[in-house]
């Protein structure tokens, strides 16, 4: 019985994110699809236009319904104050914003020894990376109230948090599937299951901050935009393969994998039995 009250409040999540987003991206899939040479998508529709960003912010509007339903104000005001619970030690901090560009460091140092070349770097300057950061982070609402502020606790409470972790990491890949075949995406020509797999470690960070400084949605969001901003200092770069279910993709993609799954076993052995968060 507990079980079904806490499965129809997800359920409903998923429904309401997967459905609001997908059919907001749709028409840009739709032209794609009806021409042979590069689409001309309407700026209203285009990538990071106001119809896709509608579509980006679906998981925190579904979050912010359905805890409005469940709880009342009282509950919305509850979630919301964890976008402003930025109090935590500074380690914190600096996990979430040097874990990515350390993995990708790591990763161009394995490849020079693997490979035998230094992999492309990016051409931003790191301070810029940073500022930027900074100034995306509030944007990570649209996303981090839905995955980490309503649907890993829910989800934590029923399997416990390292199970919650993965399956919140599978789900949120799983959204972001129309990408791979969105002109102009950063996705475009990777692989997906090797994108699921990066997203599910990546997840398991994610959980593990938030579990750590007691529910924290501003630091998942920071730890959200440094992923954003910082992953191409080493570009992992496309394969450029027909289809994006294929495990095809450069050294640089599947060495940040491995490395970020390292990390992620670490914690989801510290994760173990807990049943609660925030």
């Amino acid at each position: 019985m507990r079980q079904r009250h806490i499965a129809r409040p997800i359920g409903t999540f998923l429904v309401l994110t997967f459905g609001v987003t997908w059919v907001l991206w749709m028409p840009v899939l739709r032209i794609a699809g009806a021409v042979h040479e590069p689409p001309r998508i309407p700026p209203l529709l285009a990538l990071g236009g106001p119809v896709f960003l509608l579509g980006v912010f679906a998981p925190g509007f579904a979050a912010l319904v359905l805890t409005t339903w469940e709880g009342g104000s009282r509950a919305v005001g509850g979630l919301l104050r964890r976008i402003l619970h930025w109090r935590v030690g500074f380690r914190f901090y600096a996990f979430a914003l040097l874990l990515m560009p350390l993995t990708k460091l790591a990763v161009a140092v394995l490849h020079r020894a693997l490979v035998g070349t230094w992999p492309p770097f990016g051409e931003v300057r790191p301070v810029v990376l940073v500022i930027a950061t900074v100034i995306s982070t509030v944007a990570q609402a649209g996303e981090e109230l839905g995955w980490r502020g309503y649907l890993l606790p829910r989800l934590t409470e029923w399997t416990g948090l390292a199970s919650a972790s993965l399956i919140v990491g599978a789900i949120w890949a799983a959204w972001h599937l129309p990408l791979f075949f969105m002109p102009g995406a950063d996705t475009a020509g990777q692989s997906f299951p090797l994108y699921v797999l990066q997203l599910m470690a990546y997840s398991v960070t994610l959980a593990w901050l938030f579990w750590r400084t007691g529910g924290s949605l501003a630091l998942t969001m920071f730890m959200h935009a440094a992923f954003n901003n910082t992953k191409d200092i080493v570009p992992s770069g496309a394969a450029h393969s027909t289809s994006p279910f294929t495990f095809d993709a450069t050294v640089v993609f599947r060495l940040t994998v491995l490395l970020l799954w390292i990390v992620a076993a670490l914690l989801l052995v510290r994760m173990r039995g807990v049943r609660r968060v925030g």
